[in-house]
């Protein structure tokens, strides 16, 4: 048989082509095996809670005769995105300065704050004076999720 370079190139391509499909056959098993295992598997240490939200603001009846410092010392300034959590939170690791994830709101909000405790399995979002804004929000069932620092 007479020597053809194309049939040659042609088996080359081929072999090539038969790697690369290989390792995209791995790559795509890997990414359905990594989704079917779910977010918590895949960022260990993050954990994911339903918890009762409401809202509260700085103002002495809602608070302390000092409304602008939060339960751990820390000065609340507006502008600031800063939830207070129910004491019975604190022990899954929504400690002070823990950053919080809150669905249907936007970027991380910080814990500085602790309510009473009489609550459980709940978190006041912190609106600074703007007692409208916090009525209007009312009470909420929502997912949050942080980073456990444990």
């Amino acid at each position: 048989m007479p020597f053809n370079p194309r049939i040659t190139v042609n088996s080359k391509i081929l072999k090539t082509m038969k790697r690369r499909s290989k390792l995209l056959i791995v790559i795509f098993a890997s990414l359905a095996i990594i989704s079917c295992l779910g977010a918590k598997s895949v960022a260990a240490g993050t954990e994911t809670r339903h918890v009762t939200v409401t809202a509260y603001n700085s103002v002495a009846s809602q608070t302390s005769d000092h409304p602008w410092i939060g339960a751990w010392n820390n000065h609340l300034k507006l502008g600031e995105k800063v939830i207070a959590v129910s004491r019975d939170l604190e022990k899954h690791g929504l400690t002070n300065g823990t950053k919080v994830k809150i669905q249907g709101l936007p970027g991380y909000y910080t814990v500085r704050d602790r309510m009473n405790q009489r609550y459980k399995n709940h978190i006041d979002v912190w609106m600074g004076k703007n007692i409208q804004k916090a009525r209007h929000w009312g009470k909420k069932d929502l997912e949050i999720t942080w980073h456990n620092k444990a």
